[in-house]
């Protein structure tokens, strides 16, 4: 059980809990590093408080070194979650502080490096979580590729398919490696974005694929049901991430990330980390099929 004290932001003003842009200049190569963003991203270290609503139960999340995927590891492993993280080979300095802060709650901690564009590793990866951990009965897909292009006459086929292979295809080869491991009471939860329902001009390829991902969510949850097994989907509106500062966005729109927001800041990672945990807990046993979305105000979904 975690030590820790607070929520954080309990009682706050949401409009004054964190920082508000304008934002300094911080380009990153992709994928990007948490601890080189300034301010850097509160992904509940100090805050999240656990209260055993996992207890016992087997996570793999992928993206897991970083953003939302940190955020949800460290909640899941405070509620009494073991906790397995793929993350890219690049990233082994931000997957090391979260494989710690797991441990630290006495929870397994398996880290799992690779790159899930390629089939045969998604296959291994979840093979390997599933037998490190001793089972799997939680699924989150969160790795995700963004890398804004002006114009399509400039979106090159490659990167174009490079985004659908980690944001789609990935998914797919996961998710199907991971039924013969899920069982009834089970839950997968897939992380779309505001994307899909609000495509920026600048991100073609990117809200295409969170548009899928919606689609997929919906579709196998029907075809679950039967099984026992939920799906379902969060849509994050502006987080302040290293997606967006390696590549994402625009330097310019970086420094103003969240601006536009009707709390006229970026959400952290700490405030979406709840809704994961709902979504995989006991509690939300009737919730299938669903996009809970969370983008400071606007309403998109």
């Amino acid at each position: 059980m975690s030590q820790h004290d607070s929520s954080g932001i309990s009682g706050k003003n949401p409009l004054e809990a964190y920082s508000k842009p304008p934002f300094e200049r911080q380009p990153q190569d992709p994928p990007g590093l948490a601890s080189k963003m300034v301010p850097r991203p509160d992904h509940g270290e100090q805050s999240y408080k656990g209260s055993g609503r996992l207890t016992g139960r087997k996570a793999l999340i992928t993206g897991g070194d970083s953003g939302i995927g940190r955020a949800t590891a460290i909640a899941y492993a405070r509620e009494g979650a073991d906790v397995a993280i793929n993350y890219l080979p690049e990233e082994e300095s931000d997957a090391k502080e979260v494989i710690e802060l797991i441990r630290a709650e006495g929870r397994k901690a398996i880290a799992l490096p690779g790159d899930i564009t390629d089939e045969a590793f998604c296959q291994k990866l979840v093979n390997d979580a599933a037998m490190q951990l001793g089972g799997l009965d939680i699924l989150v897909n969160n790795a995700g590729r963004q890398q804004y292009v002006e114009s399509i006459t400039e979106l090159t086929t490659e990167s174009f398919d490079k985004t659908f292979k980690t944001n789609v295809y990935a998914m797919f080869w996961i998710t199907k490696a991971a039924m013969a491991h899920l069982q009834p009471g089970s839950a997968i939860i897939n992380t779309s974005s505001v994307q899909a329902g609000k495509p920026s001009a600048i991100l073609l390829d990117y809200a295409q694929t969170k548009a899928a991902i919606v689609a997929f969510t919906k579709g196998l949850a029907k075809q679950l049901a039967e099984k026992g097994i939920r799906v379902n989907a969060v849509a994050p509106g502006p987080y302040w991430t290293p997606l967006q500062s390696s590549g994402g966005q625009p330097m310019e729109k970086v420094m103003k990330f969240g601006e536009e927001a009707p709390y006229g800041r970026p959400g952290q990672p700490a405030e979406i980390a709840p809704l994961y945990v709902l979504l995989a807990s006991a509690e939300a046993s009737f919730t299938s099929g669903q996009v809970w979305c969370s983008d400071g105000g606007t309403g998109t979904f």
